[in-house]
C-alpha cells in the first residue's frame, strides 16, 4: 500500500505520516509540504519507506513536478489525503462580522482550502490504483456544513470548506463513472490540539479537544471503513455522516 499525505510538515498531516509509517500494511508514504527543508519533525522521521517532497497547493508547477516524478517511478497510490489548510496566519483571523471581510484574505484562504486540494487530486487521479480500494480524501470541517451553521461568523473559512465539500462531491460523482474503485470523501477531524485550533481552544470542553494521535487514529479508522457507497460523503472523526 502506498499513501500520500499533503500538508505533512505539522499538525494532523504530520500525525498521519507517523501513523501510516507505524502501520505494517503501508509499504511507502509520500509526504509533501511547502518547505521540506524547514520541516524538522518530518525530516526526523527519515526512513527507506518515506519520500519527502516539495508541494505548494497554491503553485501548480510544484504539483505537476511531483506527479512527473511519481509517474517516472511507476507509483500507484492507494490513498491520498490532503491535510493542508489555513484558518489564521499573521493578521488573518476568522471574521466575526461582515465588516471584517477582506478580498485578499478570501483569495488566500480559498487558494489553500478549496482550490489547492482539488487541483492536487486532479493531478493525482491518474496515479490512483485501479486494483482494489483506493481513497482520495481531504480534511474539511464541520463549520463547512451549511445546514449545521447556527452561529454565523468565520465567513471565509466556512465558505472555503463548503466549496471544498462541493468540489469533492462533484469529483466523486465523476469518478464513479471513470474510476469506480476510487472513493472520494471529506473528513471532519474534530477539534485537534494543533496550531490551527490553538487560539480558539479556551471554549472547547477538555473531552472534545483531541490530541493529534487521537485524531489520526480516528481518521484512519474512518478511511478503512469507507466503501464505494460512501464515495462523495462528508464524515466526522467518529464515522458519522455530516449534513451538507
Amino acid at each position: 500500500m502506498t499513501a500520500l499525505v499533503q500538508g505533512a510538515s505539522r499538525g494532523i498531516g504530520l500525525g498521519l505520516v507517523r501513523a501510516l509509517l507505524a502501520n505494517a500494511r503501508v509499504d511507502r508514504v509520500i509526504a509533501t509540504c511547502r518547505k521540506p527543508e524547514a520541516a524538522q519533525e518530518l525530516n526526523d522521521l527519515h526512513c527507506d519507506r518515506l519520500l519527502i517532497a516539495p508541494l505548494d497547493v497554491t503553485k501548480t508547477e510544484t504539483i505537476e513536478q511531483l506527479v512527473v516524478q511519481l509517474k517516472a517511478e511507476g507509483t500507484q497510490l492507494n490513498l491520498a489525503i490532503n491535510a493542508a489548510g489555513i484558518l489564521h496566519s499573521g493578521d488573518l483571523m476568522p471574521e466575526k462580522k461582515l465588516e471584517d471581510l477582506d478580498s485578499s484574505a478570501l483569495q488566500q484562504v480559498f487558494a489553500v482550502n478549496t482550490f489547492g486540494p482539488i487541483l492536487v487530486f486532479k493531478a493525482l487521479r491518474p496515479l490512483m490504483t485501479r486494483q482494489g480500494k483506493a481513497v482520495m480524501c481531504a480534511i474539511s470541517a464541520r463549520v463547512g456544513s451549511i445546514s449545521d451553521n447556527r452561529l454565523g461568523g468565520w465567513y471565509t473559512y466556512r465558505a472555503s470548506k463548503a466549496g471544498l465539500n462541493q468540489l469533492l462531491k462533484t469529483a466523486a460523482i465523476e469518478l464513479k463513472r471513470r474510476n469506480k474503485n476510487v472513493i472520494v470523501a471529506a473528513l471532519h477531524p474534530g477539534t485537534t490540539d494543533t496550531g490551527l485550533s490553538r487560539p480558539f481552544q479556551s471554549r472547547v470542553p477538555e473531552h472534545k479537544l483531541f490530541s493529534v494521535e487521537q485524531t489520526t487514529d480516528y481518521l484512519l479508522d474512518v478511511i478503512d471503513s469507507l466503501d464505494e457507497d460512501d464515495s462523495g460523503g462528508f464524515f466526522a472523526w467518529d464515522g458519522q455522516a455530516i449534513e451538507w
